[in-house]
């Protein structure tokens, strides 16, 4: 195997592997669209836009809550439910096949909502908007976390986003 081959290859692995590790980590919250599938039971195949209720009508167990779950205690909570009266050994895989948005106002060209995508930055969300207006400030950027919208804290081009922040970039002093 050639070494160029070989590079190509590892780089694949690795980024496989980091996908994976993002999709079991990553929490669940209202605007995921989520797949559940058991292995050999088509009928239990369920692709759902999570509302505010973060809770999903499931075959059997009838609403399941999934906000506030990553996808592998999404994967349990659904074995568990199925598992001691409707399958012998389920095999269940949960994916996000789309992440809620993140938000991005202020000094940008088109500021709105964006689809998220793992391992973000503000400079790839700056990016989507159509990049800084003339007036934007790179040292005035705020990143507004989901989970505590109150709470600004100071951001960087290179700072990591999730799903469901709000990006501000303020106007600098002339």
């Amino acid at each position: 195997m050639n070494f160029k081959l070989f590079l190509s290859l590892s780089l694949l692995t690795l980024s496989s592997f980091c996908f994976a590790q993002s999709q079991q980590s990553y929490v669940l919250g209202a605007g995921d669209k989520v797949q559940i599938k058991v292995f050999g039971q088509p009928d239990l195949e369920v692709t759902v836009l999570l509302g505010n209720s973060g809770e999903v009508s499931y075959p059997f167990l009838g609403k399941v809550k999934l906000t506030g779950l990553n996808a592998s205690e999404v994967e349990q909570v659904i074995t568990d439910g199925l598992k001691p009266d409707y399958l012998v050994s389920p095999d269940v895989y949960v994916q996000v096949i789309e992440y809620r948005p993140f938000y991005i106002h202020g000094e940008v060209k088109s500021p709105g909502a964006y689809p998220y995508q793992p391992a973000m930055t503000v400079n790839q969300a700056i990016a989507l908007a159509g990049g800084l207006t003339e007036r934007a400030s790179v040292d005035k950027i705020y990143i507004f976390k989901e989970q505590t919208k109150q709470q600004r804290q100071q951001g960087t081009l290179n700072s990591q986003i999730a799903a469901g922040d709000t990006i501000k970039i303020e106007q600098r002093l002339f």
